[in-house]
C-alpha cells in the first residue's frame, strides 16, 4: 500500500503555513504531499502597495516554493474541480491540459478573488490589485498617465490623466494611496510642464471613516496623513458607474479619470462554488479542527473556509492574512493527527493588531491592541512584516533602505499588457489570486 497523499489546494498564506508545518511534523514516509497552485511562488499581498509605489521589486512579494517546501511536489495548475466520493481533483496548467489528482486528505486554502459588483462599467474599465501582474501594470500606468498628462493640450484630458481614483479606503486601498502619491510626486521630479497641485488622488469608501475596521484612534490620524498630502477623502459615498474618461459618484459629482483601482473588498474562490459543501456567505462550513463535519478528510482554511471564532460569539473569523496564517498550521497538525502523529487540536486565536504602511515616514499600527502612529508605527509596520515574510527578508530590507536613502526610481517597463489586468478580464482568466 502507497503512502497517503495530502493534497493542498492553494499556497497562499493558509497553503503555504500549512504545507511548511507538515514538513515538519511529519516523518518522510508518512505521507506524500501535493500541492495545486497555479504559480510557484508564495505572494506575500500585503506588500503589494509597496510594489506598486515602486518602492519594492516585484520579486520582493513571491517567495519561491520549491526551495522552502522541499518535500512538497507542485502542481503548477488551476484546481477546476473536487469530486469528495471519488476523492479526486481536477486541475488545468497553463497550457489548458487536464489532469486529475487522487488524495487521501484535502485541505482547501484557494484563498479570495476582487469582490465585483454590478455597477455599470467597473468590469470593463476598473483595474484589480490582487496580484502581482495588476500592481506591477499599475505601477506602469500611472507613470505612463503622468507622462501624457504633461504632453497632454487639452485641458479635459490634462485632467483626466492626472487624476487617479482608488475605492476602498480598507487597508490595500489606504495603502496604496498613500503609495501613490508618494510615487507620482516622485515622477514630477525634473518635469516642468506639470505641477504637484495638478495630479490628483481620490480615495472613495461608502465607510464613515477611513480604515472602518480599525478604532477612530487609528483611522483618524490616517486620513489626517492622506489629507495633509493633499488627497481627497471621498467618504460616505461610492461609485455609480465608470467609463473610459470618468467615474460619477452616488452624490452625482463626476470625477474625470483614466484610472479607477477597485479595492472594495474580496470574496472566497470560486472553487468552493463548485463542491457540494455547506456554505457561509460562500466561505465552507467547518469545525473548531478546520475539519468539514460531514466528511472528516476534507480540512479548509483562511479565506474559503468559515472557521468559528471563539472570541467572537462563534462567528466565522475574519479574511486576514493573521488568520489564513495560524489556521494553516493548525490544519497541519490535524492532519498529521489523522494520519496518527500527533493530537488534535482546535482553533484559538485573538487578533494581535494590525498595521498600515502609509508611505514615507507614517504608519499607523495597534501592536497588542497599543495604538501608535508616525515613526514608532513605522518601525513596528516595517518589523512585523520582515517577521511575517517567509523569505526575502534581507532583499526586502535592502530595498525599504534603498528607498530610503536615495531618490525613488520612476520608470515604465511596459511588461504586463492591460488585457488581463482589468477586473472583467480577471475574473475570466483567473488573474486575481487568493490572499
Amino acid at each position: 500500500m502507497g503512502k497517503p497523499r495530502v493534497l493542498v489546494v492553494g499556497t497562499g498564506f493558509a497553503g503555504y503555513h500549512c504545507l511548511r508545518t507538515l514538513e515538519r511534523v511529519l516523518p518522510p514516509d508518512a505521507a506524500e504531499l501535493v500541492a495545486v497552485n497555479p504559480t510557484d511562488y508564495m505572494l506575500y499581498v500585503p506588500l503589494l502597495p509597496e510594489v506598486a509605489g515602486g518602492s519594492l521589486d516585484p520579486r520582493r512579494v513571491a517567495v519561491p516554493l520549491r526551495p522552502k517546501l522541499p518535500r512538497t511536489r507542485l502542481v503548477q495548475a488551476h484546481a477546476t474541480g473536487i469530486d469528495l466520493a471519488a476523492r479526486t481533483c481536477t486541475v488545468v496548467d497553463i497550457e489548458g491540459r487536464e489532469q486529475v489528482l487522487e488524495w487521501d486528505r484535502i485541505v482547501l486554502t484557494a484563498g479570495s478573488v476582487t469582490r465585483l459588483m454590478s455597477i455599470p462599467g467597473v468590469a470593463e474599465h476598473a483595474f484589480g490589485f490582487r496580484s502581482v501582474a495588476e500592481a506591477v501594470f499599475l505601477r506602469d500606468h500611472v507613470l505612463r498617465q503622468v507622462e501624457l498628462a504633461e504632453q497632454a493640450t487639452d485641458p479635459a484630458e490634462r485632467a483626466a490623466r492626472a487624476t487617479f481614483v482608488v475605492v476602498g479606503a480598507g487597508y490595500t486601498g489606504t495603502e496604496l494611496v498613500a503609495q501613490g502619491q508618494q510615487l507620482t510626486r516622485s515622477a514630477l521630479r525634473g518635469r516642468t510642464g506639470l505641477s504637484e497641485s495638478e495630479i490628483k488622488w481620490v480615495l472613495v469608501d461608502m465607510a464613515p471613516r477611513v480604515l472602518p475596521g480599525l478604532s477612530e484612534r487609528l483611522s483618524g490620524p490616517a486620513a489626517r496623513v492622506l489629507r495633509a498630502r493633499g488627497v481627497d477623502v471621498r467618504l460616505e459615498t461610492s461609485v455609480e458607474a465608470v467609463t473610459a474618461n470618468c467615474a460619477r459618484l452616488t452624490d452625482g459629482t463626476e470625477i474625470p479619470t483614466k484610472t479607477l483601482v477597485w479595492c472594495v473588498g474580496v470574496r472566497p474562490d470560486p472553487l468552493v462554488e463548485s463542491v457540494s459543501l455547506a456554505t457561509v456567505k460562500g466561505r465552507v462550513v467547518v469545525d473548531p479542527t478546520l475539519a468539514v463535519p460531514t466528511h472528516p478528510h476534507v480540512f479548509a482554511a483562511g479565506d474559503v473556509a468559515a472557521v468559528p471564532d471563539v472570541f467572537n460569539d462563534g462567528k466565522p473569523t475574519p479574511m486576514t492574512a493573521q488568520h489564513a496564517q495560524r489556521q494553516g498550521k493548525l490544519a497541519a497538525r490535524n492532519i498529521a493527527a489523522s494520519l496518527g502523529h500527533g493530537t488534535v487540536g482546535t482553533y484559538r486565536h485573538r487578533d494581535l493588531g494590525f498595521v498600515v504602511d502609509l508611505a514615507g515616514t507614517q504608519a499607523v499600527a495597534n501592536p497588542l491592541h497599543v495604538p501608535l502612529t508616525g515613526l514608532p508605527a513605522k518601525a513596528v509596520a516595517r518589523g512585523y512584516h520582515l517577521i511575517a515574510m517567509p523569505g526575502n527578508r534581507l532583499r526586502v530590507a535592502v530595498d525599504w533602505l534603498t528607498d530610503l536613502l536615495a531618490r525613488r526610481q520612476v520608470v515604465q517597463f511596459g511588461l504586463v499588457p492591460e488585457a488581463g489586468v482589468r477586473l472583467g478580464d480577471a475574473e475570466k482568466v483567473g488573474v486575481a489570486t487568493g490572499r
